[in-house]
């Protein structure tokens, strides 16, 4: 370990933008499509559900580039001026101010300070308005901070008609040079551990033969259960066995991003690169690590991570680290 850290037949759909919801936080805008604009477009699979890159809408996008973030734990009553507001705050500032912007910006889960109440998400969505407004694409899964029904409840958009899986809030993300296979770990608020369960690794498996044409990054909120430092990762996976079991078979999967342990750190199980990516809002042990956010440039055959810090003055700040896919 080194540290640094979507018919069944085929069906295309020209989208115009829905009539604004003044009731939702976020009009007109699913999570799970892109930035909405007439010329986007929404591929229904039977795998689930797969929502194309910005690069295919000839938008002025960094097509090999995504921001990564998680860990945000955003609450209703943050003051605005708090630390953990004012990073996420901070992250969107920098994207919006972008000349050329990223194919998407993921946050990998616990969206919500604590267990996910109806005005966390509220502000969460108010927070990152401005990337909508930007025309920048926004995906989130969920972590064990957070309540699938409260958020769905105030962001009625994102609730599926059909959902891959039942309960589950999943998606697959393509971009030019890989495919992101975003996976649902909550198991249940405020439980530390998560899981993928059996229906979703079934979606998942069958997603990944049906996309094998690019490499495959799998993301969920939840650290797998082995490898790395055994201190900070018990709470996490408890299939992590199965999970991994699926990626070994399917050499197309190279790496698995997590949150959840609010540090930094990049491992390897089986080929396939681990990355724990450093959390936004705030950190367990500040002795050893920092907040901050990590911007991902994808090649065909790996990836350069680059860690940027709330800090800039942190010697986190700039970090960059080059891994290559197993072949």
């Amino acid at each position: 370990m080194s540290i640094s850290r979507s018919v069944s037949k085929f069906a295309l759909e020209l989208l115009s933008p829905p009539a604004p919801n003044p009731l939702s936080p976020f009009p007109a805008m699913p999570i799970h499509l892109p930035a909405q604009n007439r010329r986007q477009f929404l591929l229904t699979v039977g795998a689930g559900l797969v929502t194309c890159s910005a690069e295919a809408f000839g938008r002025e996008v960094e097509s090999d580039l995504v921001y990564l973030l998680n860990d945000t734990h955003i609450g209703e009553k943050h003051p605005p001026d708090s630390p953990i507001p004012s990073h996420l705050r901070q992250v969107v500032g920098e994207l919006v101010g972008l000349d050329r912007k990223p194919a998407c910006v993921l946050i990998n889960g616990d969206l919500a300070l604590k267990d996910g109440q109806p005005g966390d998400y509220r502000h969460l969505a108010k927070l990152l308005a401005p990337l909508r407004e930007a025309n920048i694409d926004l995906h989130l899964t969920l972590g064990n901070h957070d309540n699938r029904e409260a958020f769905y409840d105030v962001l009625k958009e994102e609730r599926p008609s059909a959902p891959p899986v039942e309960s589950r809030h999943i998606s697959l993300v393509k971009t030019k040079f890989a495919n992101f296979f975003l996976l649902d770990s909550l198991k249940e608020t405020m439980v530390t551990p998560g899981t993928i369960g059996p229906e979703q690794r079934a979606w998942l498996a069958k997603a990944l033969d049906a996309h094998a044409e690019k490499p495959a990054i799998v993301m969920a909120h939840h650290n797998p259960q082995f490898g790395g430092d055994q201190i900070h990762f018990p709470g996490g996976l408890l299939d992590s066995n199965e999970v991994w079991d699926i990626f070994a078979k399917r050499r197309h999967v190279k790496a698995y991003i997590h949150g959840h342990i609010h540090d930094r750190t990049i491992a390897k199980h089986k080929g396939i690169h681990i990355l724990n990516m450093p959390a936004t809002s705030y950190v367990a042990y500040p002795e050893q690590s920092t907040t901050g956010w990590t911007i991902a440039h994808l090649t065909a055959t790996g990836i350069t991570l680059t860690t940027r810090t709330t800090d800039d003055k942190h010697p986190w700040n700039g970090e960059s680290q080059t891994l290559a896919w197993r072949s």
